[in-house]
């Protein structure tokens, strides 16, 4: 039995639908179980449970070989939160794993966490990182790199329905950005692979673009020239600070769109996936689908 905690995310999603259609017992932990009914249906076990609810997660875990833990609070308001959840609570999973007898732990953290990152969410993820490997878990930690997924939402989808879209920052910082569908394959390898446990894998796409070249991708595949806005780097960073009393997790979205324009976001994955024999899905693929679904609806 497998345990995706954040199945209802778009990640924990993909893992749970690729590990069904494969016949393997999966047990989907979520906040909202109706929101799941189609993993259900597919035969998962959907069960309650929440990060911040320790008793939660030790019944979710009973029973269970291997856990993902796939959830994160970055956008999340109130008491759900990055110390909350990212930190705390995937302390309390970790701890009802351990009580529980699971023989392995994956965790999906981020590319760039490390104790002196400029930005708390990454730190926290590095902390649960340190974490996991003092538990005594066998474990597999997973650090993709910016979804370009996501970003495919952020940016291309206006371009195809209204035909402009807005940057944050210059857009000219070279990212690199990563497939859904690619994480969800190394997930996947990680629960079967010996050779992925107790390691840190660093998750990327094959290519570091910037944020103006995403924006130009989505124009060829749409056919059509998009106005493109930008927001100041000053402006964002002033807004940043204003916006923490007010709106935390927007301020925490502002302050990671600072550093996606501003970091060393490259990364190199020809060795990594090679060794792993997964070839990797390049922007231009997810832009085709993205517009061929627009064009459907």
């Amino acid at each position: 039995m497998i345990l995706i905690v954040g199945a209802s995310g778009r990640l924990g999603s993909v893992v749970a639908q690729r590990l069904l259609a494969q016949g393997k017992a999966v047990r989907a932990m979520t906040r909202t179980p109706l929101t799941l009914a189609h993993l259900k249906e597919q035969g998962a076990e959907v069960v309650s449970g929440d990060l911040r609810n320790p008793a939660s997660l030790l019944s979710a875990c009973q029973g269970v070989e291997q856990v993902l833990a796939a959830a994160h609070a970055l956008v999340g308001k109130g008491d759900n939160n990055p110390h909350t959840v990212d930190d705390a609570g995937n302390r309390q999973l970790i701890d009802a794993a351990k009580a529980a007898g699971v023989k392995h732990f994956i965790f999906v953290s981020v590319q760039g966490a490390s104790p002196d990152s400029p930005l708390e969410f990454f730190r926290i993820k590095y902390r649960t990182e340190e974490y996991l490997r003092a538990s005594g878990l066998n474990f597999t930690i997973l650090r993709p790199s910016a979804f370009m997924d996501l970003w495919a939402q952020l940016i291309g989808q206006p371009i195809l329905e209204q035909g402009k879209t807005t940057l944050f920052g210059r857009g000219n910082n070279p990212v690199n950005f990563v497939a859904v569908e690619d994480v969800a394959r190394f997930v996947c390898i990680a629960l079967e692979d010996p050779h992925a446990r107790n390691r840190v894998i660093e998750v990327g796409g094959p290519e570091n673009l910037t944020l103006n070249q995403v924006a130009e991708t989505f124009e060829r595949a749409s056919g059509r020239q998009a106005k493109k806005r930008h927001i100041p780097l000053p402006v964002m960073r002033v807004m940043s600070i204003l916006m923490q009393p007010i709106n935390p997790a927007l301020s925490r979205l502002i302050r990671t769109s600072i550093y996606m324009d501003t970091a060393n976001l490259r990364c190199d994955m020809t060795e990594t996936a090679r060794a792993f024999g997964i070839q990797l899905t390049p922007l231009e693929e997810v832009a085709r689908r993205v517009t061929t679904s627009a064009g459907s609806a």
